[in-house]
């Protein structure tokens, strides 16, 4: 349901409710004997106008606290500071209306010591503020429920995309074919270097089914597959690439969204190593900005319109699966950016929050 089909609603239900607080009062004031219908109608009409400015205030200087919902200790803390406003300002509004009403209509509106009429209308006001509140806090938790299913399928919906586009990445016939075809050609010249290749292949692989079905890993875990990947490609373009890393050690605990980095280095090779002969300068950073945990990985002669063009990689499912992975994990908490360098070069950074 959204927000102004929920605000309808609430107001629907607010004047149906001081409809039939107006009619009990009709009836409770004709069953006493009173003949002026009109009396009721302005006692209940004052209370309604006031109790709906001090609700509409309320509402507005505490719906940045709507975050607290799931720690309803705190929600309501923020919520009970109004109390006194509601004890201070209610009885004064209300009755300073009435006795102008009645002024206007030649009558006198009287009822009993201002200590008794304080106390009474402040005990209702508590109890009433409290009902309020309790409903309040049912209304928010309800969205906070339906807005988590909401984000909860969304991260299931990219998980799902991302392990197909996992399994067309890693375990596709042209990465294969590549990987093995240079272990062959090690064979005959290194064969310590073509069985380490082996390994690496073998770990890679590992990795990818270590994963599972999880939505996040640590980043040691993430940059294992990253670095594995890596090897494999950088003995394979031994000549043409050199690859540093600039890692935070203390940042290996943060959780990252499983599957993020390797597609950022894949374009790379994709793009960029394959399709040039001189050497290409890779770096892989990961430390703290801000509060934040910053990935970066750049290289030092990509073109981002080239980079961009098509596939799994940075700019086709990959990118659009990535950005939608953040959003649904993070909302506005994640940020994920390409940048052009100059004179040549493309970064993708991103940035997560961490709480290790």
């Amino acid at each position: 349901m959204s927000d102004s089909r929920t605000r309808i609603n609430l107001a629907i239900a607010w004047l149906l409710f001081w409809s039939l607080m107006t009619a009990t009062a009709i009836q409770e004031y004709l069953r006493s004997g009173g003949s002026q219908l009109w009396q009721p109608i302005v006692w209940e009409t004052t209370s309604f106008l006031v109790v709906t400015l001090l609700l509409t205030l309320q509402r507005r200087y505490t719906r940045r606290y709507d975050a607290l919902v799931g720690s309803p200790v705190r929600w309501f803390a923020r919520q009970l500071v109004w109390l006194p406003v509601y004890w201070v300002a209610f009885t004064p509004l209300a009755f300073g209306m009435r006795h102008l009403l009645y002024c206007m209509a030649g009558d006198v509106y009287t009822h009993g010591a201002w200590p008794e009429v304080l106390l009474y209308e402040n005990v209702k006001m508590t109890v009433f503020f409290f009902i309020f509140a309790t409903i309040t806090f049912g209304i928010l938790s309800y969205h906070a429920m339906l807005a988590e299913k909401l984000r909860l399928e969304r991260v299931n919906a990219s998980l799902r995309e991302v392990q197909l586009l996992r399994l067309t990445q890693q375990l596709q016939p042209h990465f294969l074919f590549n990987a093995l075809n240079t272990i062959s050609s090690l064979m005959h010249t290194d064969v310590h270097r073509a069985d380490a290749m082996l390994v690496q292949l073998a770990d890679v692989l590992r990795a990818t089914l270590d994963v599972g079905e999880q939505h996040q890993v640590p980043l040691s875990t993430e940059l294992r597959l990253l670095r594995g990947y890596a090897a494999l490609m950088a003995e394979r373009f031994a000549d043409r690439v050199s690859i540093a890393w600039h890692v935070d050690e203390s940042l290996l605990d943060c959780p990252v969204p499983v599957m993020s980095l390797q597609p950022l280095l894949e374009n790379i090779f994709k793009h960029t190593v394959e399709r040039r002969r001189q050497p290409t300068a890779i770096g892989i950073a990961a430390h703290r900005e801000d509060g934040l945990l910053v990935l970066r990985v750049e290289d030092n002669a990509g073109q981002l319109a080239t980079a961009c063009d098509d596939g799994a990689g940075v700019g086709g499912i990959g990118v659009r699966n990535l950005r939608e992975r953040l959003a649904a994990g993070y909302g506005a908490g994640a940020t994920f950016n390409l940048v052009q360098l100059a004179p040549a070069g493309v970064r993708a950074e991103m940035r997560l929050p961490c709480v290790s």
